[in-house]
């Protein structure tokens, strides 16, 4: 099976989609000429032309109000905002139209648009181009919330999103795109709304999304090592939520870890715990326990970005103290 990078799957993605869907386009900031801020986008300005992938002006609300209007008209925008930080300038058009016009048009309406987006930290970006918003978004009736963690993903993921009606935010993480994993030639859709246990265990359950999941991955290797047995359970969306699979794992190892990059207090690790607090009590052996960013704005130094995100030493020692080693 072929080995490509998260960059590139993202890009065959969108460049399937456009090769077969006339009416989708991709309009942002630098994604024509420039070739995208993340390169995901070389080369399309030259096969797609300046009707299909089109620059925008330095207007996070405009670029939403766009592509909500050309949706509702009829066409199936691929918004690109350059990182998450800027979406805030476009809450009004994403949170209040976009995700509601459906709803209160009882139906007679939809909004197929594509919000794509690039989160987190790790990049030394600074404390307001680092954070990660989408459990934010992931609270909001309308929207859906898309966070892959790999390559195959990334790219089966988006295919399921081309056939939505409402509203997707699809999230990249910044630290992602140059990780390598396997993608088939064959085509292959990831349904939304569907878990997926990246590695099984008996013993522990670590539940992550985005880079978050390969953080977790890292940490049960060493933990195996130790003679720990860790299943690690990769969300992959936040909404629609699959909470199933979670609890599933925790039924059969008895104990759950929730490691996000966001920040703890009030981050979508919180809703997960409590889920599993409500619905799988009777399962638990202890509390349920979570890893998260520091709550402080990302510091620029390298190495205090560093100790404000979650790494495997910090998810290998909360798994080691809850199991008293």
């Amino acid at each position: 099976m072929p080995t490509i990078t998260y960059r590139e799957a993202v890009s065959r993605a969108l460049r399937e989609a456009l090769r077969e869907d006339e009416r989708m386009y991709i309009l942002g900031e630098d994604v024509g000429a420039y070739g995208g801020a993340y390169a995901v986008t070389r080369g399309f300005l030259q096969e797609f032309g300046p009707r299909r992938i089109m620059e925008a002006p330095i207007s996070e609300s405009a670029i939403v109000g766009t592509g909500t209007g050309s949706a509702l008209g009829g066409l199936h925008p691929v918004i690109e905002i350059m990182t998450i930080n800027f979406s805030l300038l476009a809450m009004d058009q994403i949170v209040n139209h976009a995700a509601k016009i459906r709803y209160m048009s009882g139906g007679q309406f939809s909004v197929p648009l594509i919000l794509r987006t690039v989160t987190g930290g790790g990049a030394q970006l600074g404390a307001t181009h680092s954070q990660s918003f989408e459990g934010w978004f992931a609270s909001v009736p309308g929207l859906k919330v898309v966070v892959p963690a790999t390559p195959y993903d990334a790219l089966g993921l988006f295919r399921a999103v081309r056939q939505e009606r409402d509203p997707v935010v699809f999230v990249e993480h910044i630290l992602l795109y140059s990780t390598r994993g396997e993608v088939p030639e064959e085509p292959y859709v990831v349904p939304l709304g569907v878990a997926d246990i990246k590695r099984p265990g008996d013993q522990f359950t670590i539940v992550a999304y985005s880079r978050m999941v390969l953080v977790a991955l890292a940490a049960a290797e060493e933990l195996a090592k130790r003679g720990i047995n860790a299943e690690v359970v990769d969300l992959r969306c936040l909404r629609p939520l699959d909470i199933e699979t979670v609890l599933q794992s925790v039924q059969r190892t008895g104990r759950a870890l929730v490691v996000e990059e966001a920040w703890k207090t009030g981050g979508f690790g919180a809703e997960i715990a409590s889920q599993i607090q409500e619905r799988a009590f009777d399962s638990l052996d202890a509390p349920v326990l979570r890893v998260a960013g520091a709550d402080v704005p990302m510091p620029y130094s390298r190495e205090l970005e560093r100790a404000a995100i979650p790494g495997p030493a910090a998810v290998v020692q909360a798994v080691e103290t809850a199991l008293g080693k």
